[in-house]
Parts: C-alpha cells; structure tokens; sequence
C-alpha cells in the first residue's frame, strides 16, 4: 500500500527533474570588471564580488545550448545600508535593492532567442551614495526541455583562476616522417585589435620549449623563448646543476632567468614593439650535440628584415632533433579573459639535415581542459587562404572541435630563403 500510494508523487516527481533546471553560476570564476577598466579588485576569498565604485560594470557570463526562458535570482548584500543595484541582460534592465543581510533576489525572466553565451551585467546605481554591494551567485532556472547551461562550475584545480584566463588553443603541425628535422619556421600576423592585453601568441613550440611573442602590458611587449628542464618541477631553485638549461648566447638587449610554475627551465626575452596588422617571422633550430644534450637557438625579426638572435641554449641529458612542432594562443591575464583575441599563423616550413625544406600546410587543432572540460567554450581553429587561424576568450558562440584537422593553401612561392652560416650568433653582455 505505501509503495503504492507514493508512486504518482514519485512520477510527478521525476517529471518535474526531467522538465526544469536550476544552475548556480559562483560569480568568482564567471565575471569580469568589463568596464570602464580592467582589473581584479572586487574579487574576494570568500568568492564574491564586493565593490562601491558606481562606474564600474561587472559581467557574468554563461552558455546556453538553445533558446530559451530564463529566470534568473541573485544572491547579495549590501553594507550597513542598502544598495541599488541594476542589472542589464539582453537589453533588458532590472532595478533591485539589495539590503544588508545575505539573501537571494529575483530578477524577473529573459528570453533568450539564440544558442550561445549569455552576458549579465551589474552595476550599482548612480544615486548609491558610498555603499559597498556583495555578490556571490547568480541562479539560472528554466524549463526548457534538455536545455544545457556551461559554464565553471567550482574552483576544483583552481578552476576559477583557469576559466577566467580562458581556453587555450593549439595547432600541432604535420611535418614529413622518417625525417631528421633541424628547423622550424613559421610567422604570424596579429590582426589590428586583436593585440589583446596578455596574449601569447606562440610561433614555434617543440618537444622541450616555445617561442613567440606576447602583450605584457599597455606599454610593453615581448619576444619571448624559453626551454625546459629535464628535471620536472615547478621550482627552478629544485634543479639539481647538472639539469639545468645553460645559456650559450643571447642578442642584443635580450633579458635571460629563468621561469617556474609549469616547470622550470631556462627564459630568454626580449622587449620589442610589434605591432599589430605586421607579419614577423620565427625561426628556431633543434641540434643535438652527439654528447648527451641538444642546443637549442631562436631568431626574431619583422618579414623583410634581418634576423635578431634572441637566445641559444644546451639542455643536458637530451638528445634529439626537432619533434612536436606546433604553435599555440593563450590569454595569461585572468582579468583579461572575456576580451577576444585571434592570431593568423602562415607560411609554416621546416628544413631537415640535409638542407631540405618541407611545407606543413595540415594541422591538427587541440583545446586545453578549459575548453574540453566545457568550463569555456569559446575557442576555434580554422584554416582561410594560406594561413592558418586560432582564437579564443570574448565568450562568442563558435567552439571548435578538437582533432580537427585544417589544411591551408600553399605559401610555396614564399619558401624561406635562409643563409644559415650568417644568421647571428653571437653572445651580448
């Protein structure tokens, strides 16, 4: 009889899980400072956001799989007094007042016509006089059929620091086989606002390093190579000396160290104003010694120019020649990871022992566990003209599929013309 009587309950039950949804978004690894500056002040360790700055607009953001109704709820407070807060959402705009203690506010329903990512922005009400307000989650509940929401869920893995930052997206190059490879060559052309601040774009990535270039800050940016240690740690002090990487030169005005937290080796750059909408060239040479470790040397310049030694170095207990060749784009500032960024990679070569050049014009595109484990998914590979293309962040709607496989056109008629008994080689103070 008991079995019996609470069957409907159950059914209605399991309807009702199978019809509406609900979703709580943690604000700390879904919102960025989006206007009218960027920065991470608001961010606390407790997870929420707390500001008082009534220009300030802060953004969340979360990907929906189809079109549907949303309702959405908040949960806030507010200091001693209360604080007015707007909300804006698909052009929508939502007045709540949010008192002192903790607790959840309706912010009426949305309709969102289309599949992809939803922005909600906050803002505290200009006639808010010196009120600090306090965000912490934002509910997304709908019952829309299926209907699959994305975004980061909780800091497991200091999650939130990586979906912030935002996927990282890689190209990992066919190259001819049975091949003893010496070089790589590839160059890139950053078009014009696409120079987002803290971006790597990377040119030429091997088995034991990478080369490439970045936006560092407003007014700086780098040309930087570096090479890891066969000791793996993320502590450079942890290398025992005979595994460190040593420097054997470097260009003119070239800074070395070296670099830690996602292992450790030898680090080489240079301060260099490129420039957006400008193609530069990237040349990177793989030997080994025949005595138990490999040299490893770089060169920069701007198409057309002459080339700029930026580091050569020898990795002990290695001995190989070029292999993994690939190219990579990633945003390394959190706060900068909702502004989009894409980089167009052309005319990729590399040159064998024997003097030999081979296009790579297929390319196998990839995505970091950011992207593959659904925490963002706005990154994508593609392949236009003779060049291939990666972007990623900005939170649009297109996502690439990983293994993916893009051919560009030939850039043969471009084949690199290099002189390699002159390129420069030797050391600066």
């Amino acid at each position: 009889m008991i079995r019996y009587c609470n069957a409907p309950l159950l059914l209605v039950l399991l309807v009702n899980v199978a019809v509406a949804g609900e979703w709580t978004v943690p604000l700390a690894g879904n919102a960025f400072r989006t206007a009218p500056d960027l920065n991470d002040r608001a961010d606390r360790r407790d997870g929420t956001l707390s500001w008082r700055d009534t220009a300030a607009v802060y953004s969340a953001y979360f990907h929906i799989d189809r079109p549907a109704k949303l309702q959405l709820k908040l949960s806030a407070s507010s200091d001693a007094t209360a604080a007015n807060l707007v909300t804006l959402v698909e052009g929508k705009r939502i007045e709540t007042k949010v008192e002192a203690s903790v607790a959840e506010y309706s912010l009426g329903q949305v309709e969102i016509d289309h599949a992809g990512y939803v922005r909600v922005d906050f803002q505290l009400a200009k006639t808010t006089d010196k009120t600090t307000i306090s965000l912490r989650e934002l509910k997304v509940v709908s019952d829309a059929t299926e209907l699959t929401v994305d975004f980061v869920r909780n800091n497991d893995g200091g999650m939130f620091y990586w979906g912030r930052r935002g996927p990282s997206v890689h190209l990992r190059y066919v190259v001819p086989e049975q091949r003893t490879l010496e070089y790589a060559y590839s160059e890139i052309t950053v078009p014009e606002g696409e120079d987002t601040l803290g971006t790597y774009f990377m040119a030429n990535g091997f088995g034991e390093g990478y080369f490439g270039f970045q936006v560092n800050g407003p007014n700086e940016r780098r040309v930087l190579f570096s090479v890891w240690s066969p000791f793996k740690t993320d502590r450079p002090s942890e290398i025992p000396a005979d595994q460190r990487v040593e420097l054997l030169a470097r260009g003119k005005d070239v800074r070395v160290g070296e670099f830690g937290n996602e292992g450790s080796g030898g680090q080489s750059y240079l301060i260099e104003p490129w420039k957006a909408g400008v193609t530069y060239r990237f040349l990177t040479a793989v030997k080994p010694t025949g005595e138990g470790s490999t040299i490893y040397t770089s060169w920069f310049s701007e198409k057309g120019e002459p080339w700029r030694l930026i580091a050569s170095f020898r990795r002990p207990q290695t001995d190989t020649s070029l292999r993994g060749f690939h190219s990579f784009l990633e945003n390394f500032m959190p706060s900068t990871g909702f502004i989009e960024r894409r980089g167009l990679y052309g005319n990729v070569w590399v040159c064998d022992d024997s003097g030999q050049w081979h296009e790579c014009t297929k390319a196998v595109f990839s995505v970091d566990g950011t992207g593959s484990g659904r925490h963002r998914l706005d990154f994508q590979g593609d392949a236009e003209g003779n060049r291939f293309v990666l972007r990623n962040c900005g939170f649009f709607n297109e996502t690439g599929r990983r293994g993916q496989m893009f051919e560009r056109d030939s850039s043969s008629d471009q084949k690199p013309r290099i002189d390699f008994a002159n390129l420069p080689t030797d050391s600066h103070p």
